[in-house]
């Protein structure tokens, strides 16, 4: 069975603090799945990760270049797959990235399922003016438990 949580964010800075507030239960082979429209709040989620994880260069999408990968506590593997369609995907060294750090994909609903399996998912919204709506999900293993650290880690849920 899925669980869910939702979080309401009115800044760039409040969504970045969201990814901050995930990073520090992220461990090496953790996959973390964002979808949503662009100018959603995907990559400025991804930098809070990074400032979480004490990466300390600055997050870019990557668009263009694929694949992005902060030092960190933890290195933060970076996916942008907007580009690719799922078989592409099987071509960037996914599982030898998971076993360097944590992989964090955008658009990562082309992600295949195996690697989805046991990711926590968050859908991004983009809504009136500044504000966006992230849920986030899980159905087993590490994103469950992902899920259930997060939820824990930030105050006022905008729903159960």
């Amino acid at each position: 069975m899925s669980a869910s949580s939702s979080r309401l964010t009115g800044s760039a800075a409040e969504t970045e603090g969201l990814g901050e507030a995930l990073a520090p239960h992220l461990e090496r082979g953790d996959v973390v799945v964002l979808s949503g429209p662009l100018g959603a709040g995907k990559t400025r989620f991804v930098a809070g990760l990074a400032r979480g994880l004490a990466a300390s260069a600055r997050v870019r999408s990557p668009s263009f270049t694929l694949v992005n990968e902060y030092a960190g506590r933890v290195p933060l593997v970076h996916l942008d797959l907007y580009r690719l369609e799922g078989v592409e995907a099987e071509t960037l060294g996914i599982d030898e990235a998971l076993e360097r750090g944590v992989l964090v994909a955008e658009w990562g609903e082309k992600l295949p399922a195996r690697w989805r399996s046991e990711a926590l998912e968050l859908q991004f919204e983009r809504l009136v003016g500044d504000q966006r709506r992230i849920v986030a999900s899980a159905v087993a293993g590490r994103g469950r438990a992902l899920l259930d650290a997060w939820r824990d880690s930030v105050a006022s849920p905008t729903t159960p």
